[in-house]
């Protein structure tokens, strides 16, 4: 019942077929209805659990798995919402940013024990980036 599906969109290789995968999030609580799109809230955080966030997404998620040197060392798959659908709950205090480059994205993780549950992308400065296994 906590189940939803992901499709994840290899942006280095297109002429690959985009794989779909079934995953399970025991943070995913309740179904809203958002903008004629059925949406679904999930609650995620850190591992510490110092910082704690809820997001509304489609139940069918689609996942970027981006292909930047640092997402690359951090296989980070993500999917992007509009920040109004993201809420951080607690742990701004506890969040630190990293940036390099063009210093636009704004990679922020838990200072305590380092996992990065969400970030502003570089390419969607009005998004928030959201690692679902978070």
């Amino acid at each position: 019942r906590n189940h939803f599906r992901l499709k994840v969109s290899r942006s280095e290789f297109p002429s690959h077929t985009d794989a779909v995968l079934t995953f399970r999030n025991r943070n995913a609580v309740t179904m809203a209805e958002g903008d004629g799109d059925r949406l679904r809230k999930y609650c995620g955080g850190c591992h510490c659990g110092a910082i704690k966030y809820e997001v509304l997404a489609p139940t069918e998620l689609e996942l970027v798995e981006c292909n930047c040197s640092i997402c690359l060392k951090k296989q980070n798959h993500h999917f992007i919402v509009p920040a109004k659908q993201f809420t951080l709950l607690q742990g701004e205090n506890e969040l630190t940013t990293y940036t390099f480059n063009t210093h636009r994205a704004l990679h922020r993780f838990c200072r305590v024990c380092g996992v990065q549950s969400f970030y502003r992308p570089r390419s969607n400065p009005d998004g928030v980036g959201v690692m679902p296994h978070c």
